[in-house]
Order: structure tokens, then sequence, then C-alpha cells
């Protein structure tokens, strides 16, 4: 019987690796590569602590991820409101006992990893949301309760995150949230009407931002204004970009890089390297591989049987997208300069822990696509 068990276990943790999407993995793994190599390319060709960091956290979060998507999908359902309080209950410790940094209040230190629990709180308000709306029939999702749960769910995080300050991660957190109603089938007059008071209140909205934050905006209308100042950042971008040309400088030439004109640029403007060293058609590639990995994304949550795991695939796919849209126009000056970082290609580990976890709930997803949720 003990034997018998034994077998049968094995065969179980067999099939659950041969479930695994490999186009996914690879592409994962193939973009984790590139980003290896941008960043051994930002620490002027030499395996410095950038490197390294970026290095141990990628093979630590993906064996995390490879772990996460054995646990059964019902499992993370489980845990969909659990998570979002948990990571609510982190937001409200970083206010008052939180990482102080270059301004910001921002992280925890949890001895091993110093954790941004905004950057968390991009998956897990999905996870959350995917839950909330789950079996719920359309007229239900639609209704007066149903909006208003969904609305507090947004803003809770989102107030927390503008108070550290940090209103590109909260209007992050909220186009994740409003990516899953979108998809749970809210009625589109309410987006309509949203868009359109947003619009109108623009103007009192600007003139509630801190002072930096309003220099951004300034900076992104004309970023001549200061060219040494507010707006170095972005035209040394834009120059970056554009000398890359159409096959790029090559591998560890990009002068702007490492002639120090660029900051950041192993952050939030680490598209802005790999452009100038690849040009074009290398910007294309990544670009190529993104969609890839993306549409798998988006395909494990069309063959999952639980409207949870769809909701969930659906919304984090839509999310990727959007945040690699927002990275590359806020690095080619089409968007104010916000902080948004490219998925598993920027330095950051809150940043690639998030990713990661979400691409573990979506393999789960395709480890038990034929589990329904009750």
């Amino acid at each position: 019987m003990y034997l018998h068990n034994r077998i049968n276990n094995k065969n179980n943790s067999f099939q659950k690796i041969r479930d695994l999407d490999f186009i996914l993995l690879f592409c994962i793994l193939l973009l984790g590569f590139i980003s290896l190599a941008t960043m051994y390319s930002t620490d002027g060709g030499q395996i410095l602590f950038h490197t390294k960091s970026h290095f141990s956290k990628f093979l630590i979060f993906t064996l995390l991820m490879l772990m996460i998507s054995f646990f059964n999908i019902r499992f993370w359902y489980s845990l969909g409101y659990l998570s979002y309080l948990l990571i609510v209950v982190m937001l409200f410790w970083t206010m008052y006992f939180g990482i102080t940094a270059s301004g910001s209040q921002r992280w925890i230190d949890l001895y091993f990893i110093n954790i941004q629990p905004s950057e968390l709180m991009k998956i897990f308000i999905i996870l959350c949301l995917a839950k909330f709306f789950h079996r719920k029939r359309l007229e239900n999702v639609n209704s007066f309760y149903s909006v208003i749960i969904s609305l507090i769910i947004i803003f809770l995080p989102m107030s927390l995150v503008i108070i550290q300050p940090d209103l590109g991660t909260a209007l992050l957190i909220a186009i994740s949230g409003i990516i899953v109603l979108w998809f749970a089938g809210l009625n589109h007059k309410y987006f309509f009407y949203s868009f359109l008071i947003s619009l109108i209140s623009l103007p009192f909205i600007i003139s509630f931002l801190q002072p930096y934050q309003k220099l951004r905006v300034l900076t992104f209308l004309n970023p001549d204004r200061d060219p040494l100042g507010a707006g170095y950042q972005i035209i040394q971008s834009k120059i970056a970009v554009g000398s890359g040309g159409l096959f790029g400088k090559g591998f560890l030439q990009g002068t702007q890089s490492y002639l120090e004109f660029l900051p950041e640029k192993h952050t939030d403007f680490i598209f802005t390297l790999f452009s100038e060293e690849f040009g074009f058609l290398g910007s294309v590639l990544l670009l190529l591989l993104y969609a890839v990995i993306i549409y798998r994304v988006m395909k494990i949550g069309a063959i999952s049987r639980s409207y949870f795991a769809k909701l969930f695939c659906y919304s984090f796919g839509s999310s990727l997208f959007i945040y690699i849209i927002i990275n590359m126009s806020m690095v080619l000056g089409l968007l104010p300069i916000v902080g948004s970082p490219l998925p598993v290609m920027s330095y950051g580990g809150s940043s690639m822990l998030a990713t990661m976890i979400g691409f573990g709930i979506v393999m789960s997803a395709k480890v038990h696509s034929k589990q329904s949720i009750a």
C-alpha cells in the first residue's frame, strides 16, 4: 500500500511537470538571460553588485515560480482575500515603520530582503478581485454593492501607496484592479464616465501633486525647459535610444551608458540601455518576446475551466502589457516619468518577486486547467 501511494505520488509529480507551459517557461528564462546580460552591461562589463544581485534574485524567484505552479489553483483561490489583507497590513506597517530612501517610505526590512509591498499589491489585488467576481452573475457584477466593494478594494491600497509617496505605483495598482473589472463584465458606461470625470478633474488633481510630481509633468510637456536639471534624464534617454539606430552600437558599446550620461540605467531606464546597444531590431525582438509571453498567459486563461483562473490570467496578462507600454513610453518621452519598472528586465527584487508570483499562479492554472472551483 505504501509503495503504491509512493508510485501514485511520483506519477502525479511527473504529470504536473508535463502539464507546465514549456513555451512560456522558455520565454521567461530567455527574458531572464537577456536581463542578466543587460545588467552585466550596466555594471560596465563586470560582474558587480547589480549583476550578482539580479542573478541570485532571478534564480530564487524562478524556483519559487515553479513551486507555486504545483499548488492547486483552488489554493490560490482560497488565498484571494487573505493575501490582499496581508499586503494591506504591510502597507500600513510601511507607513509607520518602513525604510525611507530618496524621500519615500516604501520598503520593509525583512532582514534577508527589503520588500516593497506596493509592488506585491499589483498582483494580489488581481487575485482578490478575481475571487470576488468568481461565479457572480452579470447583473450582480453591475450591482451597487459589487461596484462599491470593488472601488474600496482598489482605492484602499492606492491611497496608502500615494501617502508614501509613490503616485506611479498607486496608478499601476489602480490599473490592475480596473482591468479585472473590465474582464468581469462591468458595464462600459462606468469606464466612460470615470474617464470623463478624470479628464475634467485633471487640473484639480495636478494642483494637489507634490512639487516634484508637478515638475515631472512640466518636464514631460517640455524637457528642454531644464535640460541640465529635471529634463536631463529624459533627454539623455531619447539620445541613447536614437543613437542605437537600426542595429545598435553592439553589446557593451553603449556610449551614453558607459560615459555615465544616463542615470538610473539599471532600473526604470533599462530599456534605454538595451535599445542603444541592440538598436531598433533588438528592441522589436524584445517586444516580440514579451508578446509571446502575454499570448501564452492569455491562452492559459482561455483553456482554464475555472472562471477564477480565466479572470486572473486575462487580467495579469493585460496588466503586463500595460506595464511594458508605460515603461517604454516613459523612456521614450511619450509619458511622464512615473517609476514603472520593465517586468523581469529592471533591477528590483520586489518587482521581480511580484511578477514571478504572477507567472507561478498562471502556471498553476495551466497545470490544473481541468479543475473547476465551486
